[in-house]
């Protein structure tokens, strides 16, 4: 893998949000699951954002990743504000900027880990000669290289999760997001899944937020912000030291 792409301008922000607000119409009652939060995590932070089912989470990397879009506040890429742009100008800035790790996998059955791993470069005009560079270098990185032609029913959890972490780095993103990476893993590979993405952190500068309900997950964290209720716990930040 190319380290020198995923190392962008030391100390720029990432991504930041002001006042981010959502709420959810639940029958006629509305609902905030998201109040007034405001976040920021800087090129090369590794920021895990902690807390109980229903405390707004997962609503939180939603409006990260940008699939959904704010009550009010506003979220802000590298410094630009977001909240202007056309579903289709959303679409683009996911597919080219920010990588996305979900909990389920979310590979496609009918193809190989290799293929898998490709599929982002085929919407967009990336060669076919470094489609295969890519993708072999990252299946290198997370140890899948023997593995390559195997489809996902042909591969274990933490496999089948280290596919999508390289699916999620093959566009070469600013920010990769993962919500519950290691929720359907046993715990023994989840810290495995964990220390990959700690190396990939800080090793080749990639920016991750993970969202989880797993306490164990903070230890791979450079910040540590505890979520309730749709507001991040005052003073419940945790910076640890030798991540700095």
């Amino acid at each position: 893998m190319d380290t020198a792409s995923f190392c962008h301008t030391s100390g720029a922000t990432a991504l930041e949000t002001r006042a981010l607000t959502k709420d959810y119409l639940m029958g006629k009652e509305r609902v905030r699951a998201l109040d007034a939060v405001d976040f920021s995590a800087t090129q090369g932070d590794f920021v895990v954002i902690n807390g109980p089912s229903g405390s707004g989470k997962s609503t939180m990397l939603n409006l990260l990743a940008l699939i959904d879009r704010p009550t009010s506040g506003e979220v802000l890429f590298l410094g630009e504000p977001t909240g202007a742009l056309s579903e289709g100008g959303l679409a683009q800035l996911r597919r080219d900027q920010i990588g996305l790790v979900f909990q389920t996998f979310n590979l496609i059955p009918v193809l190989s880990a290799f293929e898998n791993v490709e599929y982002p470069l085929l919407l967009t005009r990336t060669s076919r000669a470094e489609r295969r560079r890519r993708v072999g270098a990252l299946l290198e990185v997370v140890g899948l290289a023997d593995f390559a032609r195997r489809r996902p029913d042909e591969l274990s959890g933490g496999q089948r999760q280290r596919v999508a972490v390289a699916r999620a780095l093959v566009t070469q993103p600013r920010v990769v997001l993962a919500d519950e990476p290691t929720a359907n893993l046993d715990s023994a590979t989840g810290r495995q899944i964990m220390g990959l993405l700690q190396g990939l952190n800080q090793n080749h500068c990639v920016t991750f937020v993970v969202v989880t309900h797993d306490p164990a997950v903070a230890e791979y964290a450079g910040r540590v912000l505890a979520i309730r209720d749709g507001r991040f716990d005052s003073g419940a930040e945790h910076v640890d030291p030798a991540a700095s």
